[in-house]
């Protein structure tokens, strides 16, 4: 038997046998959300993601290296 029937037939055993009502939602919440193939992004997400590609096409950005620099020195003025 390879891994993923052995997976799967544990899984199912341990499902059967579970009463537990909390874990049983939890499982169903993984398979539900592993399902989905596309996030749907509401109105405020969609602003918000045009606003920072407005930002970057502006140049209103900094390199990863420029954000440490700056909270290095702002440490050690505290």
């Amino acid at each position: 038997m390879n891994s993923t029937s052995y997976l799967k037939k544990n899984l199912i055993s341990r499902i059967k046998s579970s009463n537990n009502e909390t874990f049983l939602k939890a499982l169903q919440t993984i398979f539900d959300s592993s399902e989905q193939e596309l996030y749907e992004l509401n109105k405020a997400q969609k602003q918000a993601i045009e606003a920072g590609r407005e930002d970057i096409a502006k140049g209103y950005y900094k390199s990863h290296e420029q954000v440490m620099e700056e909270m290095t020195t702002w440490l050690k003025e505290q």
